[in-house]
C-alpha cells in the first residue's frame, strides 16, 4: 500500500497564511502594550519641537503637579473598571470632601498649626463613607455602576454648594499650605504621594491576592462567585477605595489652590476615566494595570500642557481628549475580536 501524498504547495500556502496572521497578532499585542507610551514619548517629541520651554524644570513641575491630583483618583479607577464598573462621581466628590476638609481646619482656628490633619481626615472620612455608599448601592440594591454614580455626581456637587451656600473656604496655615505647594528634594509633595499612592496600588494589583480577586471579579463574576469569592465585598471595597483616594485628592487640591471650592474637580471624571482606558484597561473589566494609567494620566497632562503652550484653545482639548478615549475603546474592541 502506497502511502498518501501530500501536497507540499498546499502545505507551504497555508503556512504562509498563518505567518502573516502570526505577525498581525504580534504587532496588535505590541502596541496594547507600548502603544501609550510610545505615544507618549511622540508628543513629548512634538511639543518640544514647538516650544523649546516645554522641557524647562518649571514647565515639567507644573505638568506633573496637575497630573499628580487626578492622577491619584486614576489609580483607584483603575481598580474600580478592572471590576467592571465605573464612577462618575469622582469629580463631585473631590469638591465635597475638600470642602468638608477645609470647615474642619477653619474649626480648628486659624492659628492651629494641625488644621492640615483636621482637614485631612474629615476628607478621606467623607470620601471613604461615599464611596461605602456608593458601592452597597452598587452590590446590595443592583443598580449599574453607571446609574448609581451619575447620580452621585449630580448628589455630591449639591451637597458641596450646601455645605457653605456655594461660597469657598480659605484662609489655611502655612502647614496646611505645605501639602499642596510643598517640595522634599525638589519635587512637589503632591508629585511625591501621587507616587506613593501609585506605587502601593501597583504592588496591590501585581503581587497580592487582592490584586488577583479583582482580576477574577472582572473576567467572569459568576466564575468568581462559584468560586468562592465574596464578590459583593470585593465590589464594595473598590467604591471605599476610590472614594478615600478623591477625598485625598480633595485635600491635595485646597491646600495648592488655598481654598476649597464648590467647583473644584469639574471635567475630573472625563481625565480620571481616559487615564485608566487610555493606559489600556477594557471598560468590560478584567484587564489594566496602574502603570498603564500613570502613563495615561502624564499623556493627558503632556497634551493639555503642549497644547496650552502652543495657544490651542481649551475647548479644542476637551474634543481632542474625547476622540483619544473614543479611539481606546474602539482599538480594545478591535483586539478582542481579533482573538
Amino acid at each position: 500500500m502506497t502511502e498518501p501524498q501530500v501536497d507540499g504547495s498546499m502545505t507551504d500556502n497555508a503556512a504562509i497564511v498563518r505567518e502573516p496572521a502570526s505577525r498581525r497578532r504580534d504587532m496588535i499585542g505590541w502596541l496594547r502594550t507600548y502603544g501609550t507610551a510610545l505615544f507618549l514619548v511622540v508628543l513629548i517629541v512634538f511639543f518640544t519641537a514647538q516650544n523649546d520651554r516645554f522641557l524647562s524644570p518649571r514647565n515639567l513641575t507644573n505638568i506633573l503637579t496637575e497630573v499628580s491630583i487626578y492622577g491619584i483618583i486614576s489609580v483607584g479607577m483603575t481598580f474600580v473598571i478592572l471590576t467592571g464598573g465605573v464612577d462618575l462621581a469622582v469629580g463631585s466628590l473631590l469638591a465635597f470632601a475638600g470642602m468638608a476638609g477645609g470647615l474642619a481646619a477653619h474649626a480648628m482656628g486659624l492659628d492651629s498649626t494641625f488644621d492640615w490633619l483636621a482637614a485631612l481626615v474629615a476628607a478621606l472620612a467623607v470620601g471613604g463613607i461615599v464611596g461605602w455608599l456608593q458601592g452597597r448601592a452598587v452590590t446590595f440594591f443592583g443598580i449599574p455602576a453607571f446609574i448609581v454614580t451619575l447620580g452621585g455626581m449630580t448628589m455630591w456637587r449639591g451637597a458641596t454648594l450646601i455645605l457653605n451656600d456655594g461660597a469657598p473656604v480659605s484662609g489655611y496655615s502655612d502647614a496646611y499650605r505645605w501639602w499642596g505647594t510643598g517640595a522634599v528634594l525638589g519635587l512637589p509633595v503632591p508629585v511625591l504621594i501621587f507616587a506613593l499612592v501609585a506605587a502601593i496600588g501597583y504592588v496591590v494589583q501585581r503581587y497580592s491576592r487582592y490584586g488577583r480577586q479583582i482580576y477574577a471579579v472582572g473576567g467572569n463574576i459568576e466564575a468568581a462567585r462559584l468560586n468562592g469569592l465574596d464578590v459583593k465585598r470585593l465590589v464594595t471595597s473598590v467604591y471605599v477605595a476610590i472614594g478615600l483616594l478623591s477625598g485625598l485628592a480633595g485635600f491635595l487640591l485646597s491646600a495648592r489652590l488655598g481654598s476649597a471650592e464648590a467647583v473644584a474637580g469639574t471635567g475630573y471624571e472625563l481625565r480620571v476615566i481616559a487615564s485608566v482606558v487610555i493606559g489600556g484597561a477594557s471598560l468590560s473589566g478584567g484587564r489594566g494595570g496602574i502603570g498603564g494609567t500613570v502613563i495615561g494620566a502624564l499623556l493627558i497632562g503632556v497634551m493639555g500642557n503642549g497644547l496650552v503652550i502652543m495657544h490651542v484653545s481649551s475647548y479644542w482639548q476637551q474634543v481632542v481628549i474625547g476622540f483619544i478615549i473614543v479611539a481606546a475603546v474602539a482599538f480594545d474592541t478591535y483586539t478582542k475580536t481579533r482573538r
